[in-house]
């Protein structure tokens, strides 16, 4: 029986995976697309919050004028500002939806279930068990795969416990007691809309002071202040304008440095609207780390530590961990366990070259599986542009030239046996 056969199949169909796809079809790269169109912003977001990022950083990236966020607030009448204004998740779901359904509108909406290494190209199997081969394949999966939860809490029953990204409705918790474990913006929202919701909530966290970021900057600035500070999309400052804008030149920083960076950099800090829907008004317990947790009839006896030494205890009748996402490649179990114990990683994730190209020959990884590389833009939709456009470049390229190289490829590492790692293309 003749197999289906494509030249590039992309898994994920959030904002890289949309972004690269409408690259890939404008310049009529023959390719696939999978996954649940914006399954992390509508199955792992609560209701009621907003985005981050200004409005002018939230744009999916699409190499056709036209499909900007702005764009759609003035064809559909939605409010929108390019700076100083929160973008609400509906909003930016509801646009999401709209670039999907021009953009790509051959999105077919099933994952990916396996992926193994398979001829010089990649066996796909997708969950409705049709299987496909592909040339190359490039990974745009969401954060959702990677959410941390502190040790102390991974024991909890889920009715005791649960991280952030499981709810799109904290309304349930009206009435409740609830604690949530940590301090950036996650952590913050979600403790104001469990309040607003009527709970009864408290933030704990171990930093012994909350970071806020400050008030939008002045648009009409003088030119000196702008060169003091400049505005990018991921904030302001020259570090801040680095990461935002330069992440083919951050990929040349040390390895070490790009991992500590990307872990690092932009820590957790809350928005400046946010501030008075937090600040004396939820409970935050700073200086506190949790030690360990049991389950007791109805609640959670969590066990706490000050800074000082000092030891107490918390019955909530539920816990949330608002403590982010650390990207791992252990955690994308579709990919075959050989595959993965062979490609070359830092810091966990796979170590990819210029053209988001991992040591594996033809398997692309986009997104925040690969901020260890290009650093922390790429944990946020701002990033799409830069990874559409350098990998849709790569991807569309000379035919020949690709195969040839792919070849070359596959008969180093054959020559080298095949237990060894693929090496990362430069």
């Amino acid at each position: 029986m003749t197999r289906e056969t494509v030249d590039v199949a992309v898994i994920g169909a959030g904002p890289f995976g949309l972004s690269l796809a409408a690259h890939l079809r404008a310049a009529d790269v023959p390719h696939r697309v999978f996954g649940r169109p914006m399954e992390l912003w509508r199955s792992h977001m609560p209701a009621g919050m907003y985005l981050k990022s200004q409005g002018f950083a939230s744009n999916l990236s699409s190499p056709q004028p036209g499909h900007t966020l702005a764009d759609f607030c003035r064809a559909t009448g939605r409010p929108y500002a390019s700076y100083g204004r929160p973008v609400a998740l509906d909003t930016f779901l509801a646009y999401g939806e709209w670039f999907q359904q021009s953009q790509v509108p051959h999105l077919e909406n099933v994952l990916v279930s396996e992926m193994t290494p398979d001829g010089g190209g990649y066996a796909l199997t997708l969950a409705d068990g049709t299987t496909l081969w592909a040339r190359r394949v490039v990974v745009a999966v969401g954060v959702q795969h990677f959410a941390n939860v502190p040790d102390a809490l991974r024991e909890l029953p889920p009715e005791l416990h649960s991280h952030a990204s499981e709810h799109t409705d904290l309304s349930r918790f009206a009435g409740r007691e609830v604690v949530v474990v940590g301090a950036g913006q996650s952590a913050l929202e979600s403790a104001a809309l469990l309040h607003e919701a009527g709970a009864s909530v408290r933030v704990v966290a171990r930093c012994s002071k909350l970071q806020w970021n400050g008030e939008p900057l002045a648009q009409e600035r003088p030119v000196w202040r702008r060169l003091r500070e400049p505005e990018a999309g991921l904030g302001s400052g020259w570090a801040t304008w680095f990461y935002s804008n330069r992440p083919d030149l951050f990929r040349h920083l040390p390895a070490l440095e790009r991992a500590r960076r990307a872990r690092t950099a932009l820590g957790p800090a809350g928005s400046t609207w946010l501030r008075p829907r937090v600040e004396n008004v939820v409970p935050v317990h700073l200086g506190h780390i949790v030690v360990g947790a049991k389950a007791v009839p109805g609640r959670a006896r969590l066990s706490i530590r000050t800074l000082d030494g000092d030891a107490l205890e918390m019955l909530p009748e539920h816990i949330i961990s608002a403590t982010g996402y650390r990207p791992d490649l252990g955690h994308l179990t579709f990919l075959d366990q050989r595959l993965r114990s062979r490609l070359r990683t830092i810091g966990g994730t796979p170590q990819v070259g210029k053209t988001f190209c991992s040591s594996a020959p033809g398997l692309h990884f986009v997104g925040p599986a690969v901020a260890p590389t290009f650093g922390p833009v790429m944990r946020f939709v701002y990033g799409t542009e830069f990874a559409s456009r350098v990998l849709g470049r790569h991807l569309s390229g000379t035919g020949n030239r690709y195969r040839a190289t792919l070849a070359g490829a596959l008969l180093r590492s054959s020559a080298r046996g095949g237990s060894r790692r693929w090496r990362v293309p430069t």
